[in-house]
């Protein structure tokens, strides 16, 4: 009955009918049962009127559509309603966790870090908060702020991975391999299956020296995730330890799984080369240098496989971007001597050669090459002394391989 008189009591026909008279008087000049009705009529006005204030339960929900907006990738969204929640209630601990990691998501570092840190306020022991300012300080590269948050968790939780793991990788890059090595090792037997965990494992293997051991683990890494990544460092350990074959065979899973990495076809051109498979080299090589025409090592032994085909113009220019990139490089300025002699300019070359001998007087072939330049332009003597120092640091190298003595 009040919400039908109140109805009535706003239609404009009516007001114009009380045109002499206010639509209403107060309640304290209306008699007795008047008076009441008037009084529920205002109370129903003023209901009407007043916004109901923002409850916990609206907080809750907006929590629950942030996080449901995160799960779509919809980071800004998400960032609104846990912004929204915390104006209802500001001591909310999901909603400064889920702003937090919408935040980061969204690569606002410093704001996801400040809003991580009031999170652990309210729950300084909560692990996934610890683990979240760990991430953000580590992607932000402030590894010693990672440090503290995940040895946190570590000592708290020795077993588990998760933060061991990323405790290693902050290690690692801060240049303490052993430390991770010492950290994952007792660890492995648990999780042999753990590819996340493998991986990490054989890199610190790979990098305090324990290449063998690394490497095997890095390539069942590769084998069974497919990493293209795993597949690059196990490559590059194996043409770094001299192991072509196999260097070639983990380059080229990487190539077929991506082969617009930047470097990868160049490594794998230099264990064809070393190989003897010059024409996949020269694929590779032709196939970096698409890719980077600045790359210097494919600029180099493509232009030493010219240079070997007598092809001395392409030889030249691939030759003199390499040394444009590296001018100091010896295997380079060598190879430009070689090209040098190849087309009978003997002078240039031993100004090359003899600039190389004084920066690297113990390498044999750039003494064999000077004293070949120094026979062209008629100077035996010199000829001679630079053959017999080449004989000579053969006679050391065969007596000693290693170098050693």
């Amino acid at each position: 009955m009040q919400t039908s008189m109140l109805n009535a009591a706003l239609v404009p026909g009516n007001l114009k009918r009380h045109r002499s008279q206010p639509a209403l008087r107060s309640a304290a000049t209306l008699p007795g049962s008047a008076a009441l009705l008037a009084i529920g009529l205002m109370a129903a006005v003023g209901q009407a009127q007043a916004p109901a204030s923002p409850s916990v339960s609206d907080a809750d929900q907006l929590v629950r559509s942030g996080i449901a907006a995160q799960q779509h990738g919809d980071n800004r969204s998400a960032i609104e309603d846990f912004r929204k929640a915390l104006a209802i209630h500001p001591q909310m601990l999901e909603a400064h966790e889920g702003l937090g990691a919408a935040l980061a998501a969204a690569g606002d570092l410093d704001a996801a870090i400040a809003e991580d840190k009031r999170a652990l306020a309210l729950a300084p022991d909560r692990t996934a908060l610890l683990m979240n300012l760990g991430t953000a300080y580590y992607r932000k590269g402030d590894f010693r702020g990672a440090q503290e948050q995940f040895e946190s968790v570590h000592a708290a939780a020795p077993r588990d991975v998760s933060a061991a793991a990323m405790l290693s990788y902050v290690y690692i890059k801060m240049g303490r391999e052993a430390e991770a090595l010492d950290l994952l090792t007792p660890l492995e037997p648990a999780n042999k299956s753990n590819m996340d965990f493998e991986y990490i494992l054989a890199y610190s293997l790979i990098q305090t020296g324990k290449m063998e051991e690394g490497v095997t683990r890095m390539e069942k890494v590769a084998e069974t995730t497919h990493r293209v990544d795993a597949y690059v460092i196990a490559g590059a350990t194996r043409l770094h330890a001299q192991k072509m074959s196999a260097a070639r065979a983990d380059l080229e899973a990487a190539l077929r799984l991506n082969p617009s990495i930047p470097g990868v076809a160049s490594m794998a051109g230099q264990a064809c080369y070393a190989l003897g498979d010059m024409k996949a080299a020269t694929l590779d090589f032709q196939a970096a240098l698409r890719l980077n025409p600045r790359d210097f090592e494919a600029n180099l032994d493509l232009g030493v496989i010219r240079l070997k085909e007598r092809n001395f113009d392409d030889a030249r220019s691939l030759l003199e971007l390499a040394l444009e990139l590296q001018p100091n490089s010896p295997i380079g300025r060598l190879e430009m001597a070689k090209l040098d002699e190849s087309m009978n300019r003997f002078a240039d070359a031993a100004t090359v050669l003899e600039s190389l001998v004084k920066s690297e007087p113990n390498w044999m072939d750039a003494h064999w090459d000077l004293a070949t330049a120094y026979y062209e332009l008629n100077r035996p003597e010199d000829g001679k002394r630079e053959r017999a120092i080449a004989q000579e640091i053969r006679f050391r190298t065969q007596k000693d391989p290693s170098g050693t003595n």
